[in-house]
């Protein structure tokens, strides 16, 4: 045997002995759940069934740590604004926060209010309902990150929710109206924050990476746009963030926000400029000046996250033990704190184990970023979820996050293919054929700012005995020179997960559900 081979065993029996770590200390995770549940349920009927949906309740706290989480921080660390361990602890400490500060004291039983709780026949029924839907969002959310596709939690458990109570109730007990929302929101999601995230990074290189003072241009720029990210997140937080503790409109919210932005701006501005003064005048000193804001980006969407999503993992578990203990159904049910911990221990736990998969897939396998990339993929991360709220429309943060990514994608390609066009009509357009002229234009042209590119073209184009390009032969140059910066394959491994979410999470839960009443019936 060779020693190549021998080396590949080791590394074959590390990976083998990490995923065994993993597995045991999340076996240990659910084990201590089962022990401490079971330890309070002494002498309370059905008090078994809160035991075995409080383990179910951890391994979906679990799957949503480890798989929606990577989009909260997946742009900052694919941009090496953050480490991938910093990443995780960031995330693992303000996610637990914001679940345990702000996830509130009551959960709606009924996600989304997609079925009606009036046709659930009796506790026992409502109880195997919410089993079911439980388990099948985490066993989707488990499938989703092996094959590295980030879904929406949300989804997951909307299906889960949706394809029980069928089984349970039959057809009629749905809200087809509120489905045919929450599938529109699966092209509203990407389609707006890819648009905002796209147009934050256009924003940024029109007026900062375009000019040829980049660090003078940045001095002005960066603090503004600080600025409306400090609004952006400030009125994000207290909408969604904070929702459960205080009640705020969106003008008072929006007013506050604009307060702190005004605040912000005053503190960054001297810090920036003195900070580029140190850089060096390129794109990547200029991705320098954005480092912080994106921890600070991560930090805020991981406690929005926490706060808004834990109800995922345990809004069924408390409409569960609100079940059990009350003896009926109810449309509101509070969460004991008991609940709140397994919700925040779990989904910290997920993404310490299993979440660097899906971080790097965010971060790294849909298209290159840095920060000025990840910078406008927060932003439309909260705008996003501002606009969508305001007008009522259903969205999804992972929906909006991964379509942020992919929008900074698309808008590379056709800048990358408008770029390469424009170089090759000057190629052509170019009266003389001497090498060295051509060369000495394209440096002018590369190193000039946007309005000068748009004048040394049309000089260019007046004064050369060459003929006009027609549209036909540039549509055939942007074909020949066509920069792919997406994956198509990621693409469509995520968009198949995204249609598929709701159908196959339904199904399963219906499955599980007739298996649960079969082993409960007498």
């Amino acid at each position: 045997m060779e020693f190549k081979d021998i080396k590949r065993i080791d590394n074959a029996n590390l990976k083998g002995r990490g995923e065994s770590l993993r597995l045991g200390l999340s076996m240990v995770f659910i084990v201590g759940i089962m022990l401490v549940t079971g330890s309070t349920v002494i002498g309370i009927e059905n008090g078994f069934l809160l035991v075995a949906a409080a383990m179910i309740g951890g391994y979906m706290a679990m799957n949503i740590g480890a798989n929606d989480v990577a989009n909260n921080v997946g742009p900052a660390v694919g941009s090496r604004a953050l480490t991938l361990t910093g990443a995780i602890v960031i995330a693992a400490i303000f996610e637990a926060a914001g679940a345990l500060i702000a996830g509130g004291d009551v959960v709606s039983t009924i996600k989304k209010g997609i079925i009606d709780p009036k046709m659930i026949a009796d506790s026992s029924t409502f109880i195997y309902l919410m089993m079911a839907a439980l388990l099948s969002g985490a066993l989707w959310l488990n499938l989703a990150t092996a094959v590295g596709a980030p879904v929406s939690t949300t989804h997951s458990i909307v299906g889960g929710v949706l394809g029980a109570g069928i089984a349970a109730g039959g057809f009629a007990i749905a809200d087809w109206g509120k489905m045919s929302q929450i599938a529109a929101s699966w092209i509203i999601s990407p389609v707006l924050g890819g648009l905002i995230a796209a147009g934050f990074l256009y924003t940024i290189k029109r007026t900062i990476t375009y000019k040829a003072e980049m660090t003078e241009a940045a001095k002005k720029v960066v603090p503004i746009l600080v600025s409306i990210m400090a609004w952006a997140f400030a009125t994000y937080l207290i909408l969604k963030g904070i929702k459960k503790l205080i009640k705020v409109d969106f003008l008072s919210a929006a007013g506050i926000g604009i307060a702190i932005a005004i605040a912000v701006f005053f503190i960054v501005k001297p810090l920036i400029a003195n900070a580029a003064n140190s850089i060096s005048n390129d794109k990547s000193g200029v991705n320098r000046l954005f480092t912080i804001p994106l921890i600070f980006a991560a930090a805020l969407l991981s406690f929005a996250h926490g706060a808004n999503d834990v109800a995922n993992a345990v809004g069924p578990l408390a409409a569960i033990n609100d079940a059990i203990m009350q003896g009926g159904v109810s449309t509101k049910a509070s969460i004991p704190t008991w609940v709140m911990m397994i919700g925040a221990v779990g989904i910290a736990l997920g993404l310490a184990l299993y979440g660097p998969k899906l971080i790097k897939t965010v971060g790294t396998e849909i298209t290159e970023l840095d920060q000025m990339r990840a910078f406008s993929i927060a932003m439309a991360a909260s705008i996003t979820v501002i606009i969508a709220s305001q007008l009522g429309l259903p969205v999804s943060s992972t929906h909006i996050a991964v379509g942020g990514v992919f929008g900074v994608g698309f808008l590379r390609e056709y800048l990358k293919t408008s770029y390469s066009t424009m170089v090759e009509e000057i190629k052509t357009h170019h009266d003389e054929q001497d090498e060295e002229a051509i060369e000495a234009f394209l440096n002018d042209f590369k190193k000039a700012p946007l309005e000068e590119k748009s004048n040394m073209l049309k000089k260019l184009k007046k004064h050369s005995a060459t003929a006009e390009l027609s549209k036909k032969e540039r549509k055939q140059l942007r074909k020949v020179y066509k920069h792919e910066l997406v994956k198509r394959s990621q693409l469509i491994k995520i968009a198949a997960a995204w249609v598929i979410t709701v159908p196959a999470t339904g199904l399963m839960a219906a499955m599980i559900y007739f298996m649960i009443r079969g082993v409960m019936l007498p």
